[in-house]
């Protein structure tokens, strides 16, 4: 009797232990792979994103985070062209938001967002601005980028050089200070350069200082007629001259390349660049001894209200047309722009400015001197974007080949030549709205 009694048992366990298995195998079925596409290519950057995933990936056993570094805005336009678009992209450009917003090219966030009862307030309003586009939210902020003024203290030392400049007038005196040639008039080191099209000198960065306006309440280009522009193409091709622009285009061709351990800065071949936040990780990483400070840039002579100020852009990531799991998807989106920790560690990682506003105070971000002139000149309320219009980054593109002929000396009516852009910028809009975007 012990023994049949103990045979049933056994077998009731064993049926239990089946319908265990059987059970547990629904929850353990294969995890959803989620192909996520990010700008970050250069070493530590791209690490630190991976190992937010894969934190990501440890407490959501459901996905598997697939990771695909080094993507461009022409790598994720050619995909949702192809219907091969990922789960989730993201993207360096806010410039761009209102070609993949206008055109559908990336889906609409606002019912995921008002499901999950997610106010868009909580982003500051320069990365809230920039993640729509005429009422149509398809991206959110993933941290943001902003702009300052890097500056050798050894160098300033030895010129006399007591404090960073901070109008433009400072900076071209001290620009030629620090500026150093051979017998034969060679630069080898430049105490600053303004060449548009080096490293991150680009003009929507450059006309926050001058207090240039782009667009009027149509949406017409005021490149024209707003004196800033003028005033800033002056100052610029002025110091250009000032070093000689072959000179100044020989030297800069002998420099680092810019996301390396050799950069100018860095090796001590600039006194002074006009560069983002994330250039204080690099030195960190790659130049830890170097003797530098961070300040805001230098504001026009007749804008001393905007010294403080900045051009703020970021990364911005969103779900494209065709792509896959997007339940999925979004939880991703959600956890990586409305959470604080990951936010947290990637501006840690990055030093990538946090895009919350809560995140902006988080006790997680670590102190950081030179990092934290970038945190204010990101809250200072004077700060700025470039216009989200239906022709993306291509509008920026326009106003910076004009500025790279400009600065060599092709044109010499800058008033005519500056009229007859802005309407071209103007039909190069209406042309986007009229379809010419993402299909």
């Amino acid at each position: 009797m012990r023994r049949s009694a103990a045979l049933a048992a056994l077998a009731v366990g064993a049926l239990v232990l089946v319908a265990t298995a059987l059970a547990s195998g629904v929850h353990r079925s294969a995890p959803t792979t989620l192909t996520v596409w990010v700008g970050w290519s250069a070493g530590h950057e791209l690490t630190v994103f991976k190992q937010v995933a894969a934190e990501y990936d440890r407490n959501h056993p459901e996905v598997n985070i697939k990771v695909v570094g080094g993507i461009d805005d022409n790598k994720i336009v050619a995909a949702i062209r192809s219907g091969t678009a990922p789960d989730v992209v993201s993207s360096f450009n806010s410039y761009n938001v209102g070609n993949y917003c206008g055109t559908g090219g990336w889906v609409d966030l606002a019912p995921y967002l008002k499901k999950d009862n997610i106010d868009p307030a909580m982003f500051p309003a320069a990365p809230r601005y920039y993640t729509q586009y005429e009422g149509k939210r398809c991206a959110l902020p993933l941290l943001a980028d902003d702009y300052g003024l890097y500056y050798n203290k050894k160098m300033f030392k030895a010129a006399g050089i007591t404090r960073p400049p901070r109008t433009m007038s400072e900076l071209a005196a001290d620009a030629k200070k620090l500026t150093v040639r051979d017998k034969s008039g060679k630069i080898s080191v430049a105490g600053f350069t303004p060449f548009i099209g080096f490293y991150e000198n680009t003009p929507d960065r450059w006309i926050q200082h001058f207090g240039g306006k782009w667009v009027d309440s149509k949406g017409h280009s005021l490149i024209g007629t707003d004196p800033a522009w003028a005033a800033f193409a002056k100052w610029q091709k002025g110091l250009i001259d000032w070093y000689g622009y072959d000179k100044l285009v020989r030297f800069q061709a002998g420099l680092g390349d810019e996301f390396s351990a050799s950069q100018a800065f860095e090796t001590g071949k600039l006194a002074m660049n006009f560069d983002g936040e994330w250039r204080v990780a690099f030195i960190h990483n790659e130049h830890p001894s170097l003797d530098y400070g961070t300040a805001p840039m230098p504001a026009a002579d007749n804008h001393p209200e905007l010294y403080g100020s900045g051009y703020i852009n970021g990364t911005i990531i969103g779900m494209p047309r065709g792509g896959h799991h997007q339940d999925q998807a979004w939880a991703f989106i959600r956890y990586l722009t409305t959470k604080d920790h990951p936010l947290a560690v990637l501006s840690n990682g990055l030093r990538n400015v946090p895009t919350t506003q809560s995140s902006l105070n988080s006790k997680e971000i670590v102190p950081d001197a030179h990092f934290s002139t970038f945190l204010k000149i990101f809250a200072n309320p004077k700060s700025n974007t470039s216009p989200i219009l239906a022709s993306g980054q291509s509008y920026t593109n326009a106003v910076q080949s004009w500025f790279t002929k400009w600065q060599a000396g092709r044109y010499s009516d800058l008033s005519g030549s500056l009229t007859k852009l802005a309407k071209q910028l103007d039909a190069q809009v209406a042309q986007a709205k009229g379809g010419g975007g993402v299909p």
